[in-house]
């Protein structure tokens, strides 16, 4: 009996693919029904593959975010762009995400043209339904059913959670029987510490809001348990481009970063579930995203994908 249960299990790798900003991020969440995405509603927030592990009784599915796949403007964007078109070739089931409220664009154009050359299954996923009224929805559907030959049309909204088990259903029809790659209670394959630097970035993108573009990371220089405390000591640096930046980032007498550092060490005490000790720093790098050796340094190794 059992050995015909393993038979049916299924598992596959589903990469979400869309112009920044339309949800990638806040669907990967709620559907792993954890934080493991930078959520900001500033575009081009995910830089590296964020793998999500959804797992039910009958099969496991690995969801990968990909950065918003658009035109490089510098060595960082180049690297993402990288990183999202290997993603297409790597994986069983392809997410085009689409803002419902944003009509067909060049963006758009951009990634259906990236898709003539995979043969993976494509669904459009109209993504924000819930801002749209149900005749706009019909005209949407009909615009891009005359640009792709989509393997399926599903309407979501990521936010409100509307059909998402419909989407899942017809995920797990397409993926092929397989085993379990990772262990249950496993929600995604980054270390802690990727995540950790994700959710510090995330707060000090959404509390600077226009003033900081995305000329800012965040490097882990430490975080380790202190035994007899049951504590995490977190040591992390902010890094920007220029010093008006830094001033920004630190607020009058420290008065931003402490915000960012409240913020972000909530966020992290929920992910590690136990109480963090964080300690935040800011440092100018001058126009680090165009240097290679600084972007290694932060994280972005093209070598991994």
């Amino acid at each position: 009996m059992s050995n015909n249960q393993n038979q049916e299990h299924k598992s596959g790798f589903i990469s979400i693919i869309g112009r920044p900003n339309v949800g990638k991020s806040t669907f990967l969440n709620r559907v792993i029904g954890q934080k493991i995405a930078i959520m900001s509603d500033k575009p081009q927030t995910t830089r590296n593959k964020v793998q999500g592990v959804l797992t039910t009784n009958d099969a496991q599915l690995v969801f990968i975010d990909t950065p918003g796949i658009h035109k490089p403007k510098h060595k960082l964007g180049d690297f993402m762009m990288k990183v999202a078109q290997n993603t297409l070739k790597e994986v069983d089931i392809v997410l085009f995400m689409v803002n419902a409220e944003e009509g067909f664009g060049r963006g758009e154009e951009f990634i259906l043209d990236k898709f003539q050359s995979i043969k993976t299954p494509v669904f459009l996923v109209i993504n924000k339904i819930d801002l749209v009224h149900p005749d706009q929805l019909m005209e949407i559907i009909v615009s891009y059913k005359e640009k792709y030959p989509f393997a399926e049309i599903i309407p979501i909204s990521a936010l409100e959670g509307n059909n998402l088990e419909v989407l899942l259903d017809v995920i797990k029809k397409y993926i092929p029987e397989g085993p379990q790659y990772y262990p249950a209670d496993q929600v995604t394959d980054h270390p802690e510490r990727f995540i950790v630097s994700e959710l510090i970035r995330e707060k000090a993108l959404h509390l600077t809001r226009e003033e900081i573009p995305h000329s800012l990371a965040v490097v882990i220089e430490k975080m380790e348990r202190i035994e007899d405390k049951d504590v995490v000591h977190v040591m992390a640096t902010i890094i920007v481009e220029r010093d008006s930046q830094k001033g920004i980032v630190i607020g009058k007498q420290g008065s931003m970063l402490k915000e960012i550092g409240k913020r972000a060490r909530q966020d992290i005490e929920n992910l590690l579930g136990t109480k963090v000790f964080l300690e935040l720093w800011v440092k100018v790098q001058k126009d680090w995203r165009n240097k290679m050796s600084q972007l290694r340094d932060f994280g972005f190794r093209e070598d991994e994908y």
